[in-house]
């Protein structure tokens, strides 16, 4: 049944009325809350702002390298250092490494663009990070809300946006009702802002509704993937940055990994691959599992122990695939709209400035007394911002890199080392991700290895120490338009590719007595990464939101 229905039989909805409502509870969410907040302070106004995050609690969706930028939390709360901010371990080294099958080729630091140089960063857990800013979110007076999913959003007469609807509960698999139902709440406020990171499910929407992709590129994404490890003390090195390209990818795949050092001898490493490869046969969890056996890598991780898996599409478009921000109502804030720097692997600074740069103006329209316009003063105030001149000096990155890595880095070196990024040329994304796969006829099968248990593993083990849990007794969230695609298209011309880009063993195909074969999806593994409902090549999968406090809960990933 459709939201509409329900309320029909069950109605109306209890609702709430807010200045403003944040969707999303990451960084970029949370930094417009705070700022939102804070200028209301200055002022000496009242200011109602509630954050939505569908995560059982602040942080338990965020997964990243990470290696944070500091500069906008310098602007967001220049006492960070004094109020105890998770940023305690700089970096001390940068290291960039391009990977044979076992050689190594360090490049010299004279030689490392600025965007590889890591001076003045800090080696991080995102996720603690995010904790810590909702500790000074709820300080300043913002109402946070863990565990609810914004589900729908909501229009005035006029078509603006007034607010969203957390997801109703207790709908069981058959799609009726159970007896813990409950009708969501609706949240109406003055101005929306969505903040729901990569390819989020109501941002997707507002830029189909809003035309909000028209005239621009198509955005592009990577998958990344990440394990924490404990590590021997002889092998850990606070605040070394290694950063990898080449093996195991072949030269014309997109990709590449990052190993940081962090405190209390744990070491994040990770593996990103381009969601645009070309071959089904191509597994990104495999293809990381792989990586951690080369000689240069598997030597800082022998002898430990893994303990947290994660894995998250990132977009990777940058400048030329951002989408117009703002709509009558609201606007998409961070990684919603393609804020991250993919040639820096950056985002949680980019998420925090237009956080800030969104909080302002929605602020200031607040002030004037203007309610659900378009907040125009957004995206100037990005134009004329640090992180766009960032951004723009980065703008052909992606570009160059997906022509193959021996014409991607040349061509990165020159722009990015020799000419800082002033180039007056600028290159396009002409294909969206699933658009590049091609025909399993026309593509090599690839021989992964078994997993060891010590330095590599397969899916399942990886999604339990994920802590991923689901209500079992709910609609899937993974949602097909067609039943009989996966079968009659995507397994019969594509080799059914998605049993092999989820990282979360979602998808899997299954031969039935009769024969044939038939999509199996455990939705109870979803770890919310996106994958599918970027790759697939049909577009036939579409990611919807569960019930709220479902999917992974990362510790301090």
């Amino acid at each position: 049944m459709t939201p509409q229905s329900w309320i029909e039989q069950y109605g109306p909805r209890e609702s709430m009325e807010y200045d403003v409502v944040v969707v999303g509870g990451g960084p970029a969410g949370l930094s417009a809350a705070i700022r939102l907040k804070q200028r209301a302070a200055e002022q000496g106004v009242e200011l109602a702002v509630c954050v939505l995050e569908k995560g059982s609690e602040i942080g338990a969706h965020i997964v990243s390298g990470a290696v944070m930028d500091p500069r906008a939390l310098d602007e967001l709360i220049p006492q960070w250092r004094e109020r105890g901010a998770p940023l305690t371990v700089p970096v001390v080294e940068d290291r960039f490494l391009f990977l044979s099958r076992t050689g190594t080729l360090k490049t010299p630091n004279w030689a490392l663009p600025e965007n590889f140089k890591n001076h003045g960063n800090y080696v991080v857990s995102l996720g603690n990070v995010t904790r810590w800013l909702g500790q000074q979110a709820e300080a300043l007076g913002v109402e946070i809300f863990p565990g609810f999913a914004a589900a729908e959003v909501l229009y005035d007469e006029r078509g603006a946006v007034r607010g969203v609807a957390t997801g109703t509960l207790g709908v069981g698999k058959d799609g009726q009702p159970t007896e813990h139902f409950q009708l969501g709440m609706a949240l109406h406020a003055k101005y929306t802002l969505f903040c729901e990171g990569a390819r989020g499910h109501l941002g997707r929407q507002l830029q189909e509704r809003f035309g909000l992709r028209e005239g621009v590129d198509p955005q592009v994404y990577g998958i990344g993937i990440k394990e924490l490890w404990e590590v021997e003390p002889a092998r850990h090195k606070p605040g070394l940055v290694i950063h990898t390209a080449g093996w195991p990818l072949d030269a014309k795949t997109y990709g590449g990994s990052f190993l940081y050092h962090l405190d209390n001898h744990q070491v994040a490493v990770g593996f990103v691959v381009g969601l645009g490869y070309e071959n089904p046969y191509l597994s990104p969890f495999e293809e990381f599992q792989r990586y951690k056996t080369h000689p240069a890598i598997r030597a800082f991780l022998e002898g430990g122990k893994r303990v947290s898996y994660g894995a998250r599409a990132i977009t990777a478009g940058g400048l030329m695939s951002l989408p117009k921000l703002t709509f009558a109502g609201g606007a998409l804030v961070g990684d919603e709209a393609g804020f991250l720097n993919a040639s820096r692997i950056k985002g949680s600074h980019a998420a925090i400035k237009t956080g800030m740069l969104a909080a302002e103006a929605a602020f200031e329209a607040l002030q004037a007394g203007r309610a659900h316009d378009n907040l125009l003063a957004y995206p100037q105030a990005f134009e004329r911002s640090w992180l766009h001149e960032e951004l723009y000096r980065a703008r052909n990155f992606k570009q160059w890199m997906s022509k193959g890595l021996y014409v991607g880095s040349p061509m990165v070196f020159i722009e990015q080392k020799l000419l800082g990024g002033r180039v007056p040329w600028t290159l396009h994304h002409r294909h969206a991700d699933h658009e590049r796969l091609k025909p399993a006829s026309q593509c090599q099968p690839i021989a992964y290895p078994k997993p060891d248990g010590k330095l590599t593993f397969d899916r399942l083990s990886s999604v339990f120490i994920s802590n991923t849990n689901h209500e079992e007794n709910q609609p899937a969230h993974l949602t097909l338009k067609d039943a009989s695609v996966p079968v009659r298209i995507n397994l019969h011309e594509y080799a059914g590719p998605e049993s092999r880009y989820c990282p979360a063993a979602v998808y899997e195909f299954v031969r039935e007595e009769g024969g044939g074969e038939r999509l199996v999806i455990n939705a109870q593994n979803c770890v919310h990464c996106k994958s599918c409902d970027i790759k697939d090549p049909t577009q036939n999968i579409v990611w919807v939101t569960p019930e709220g406090g479902g999917g992974p809960n990362y510790p301090n990933m």
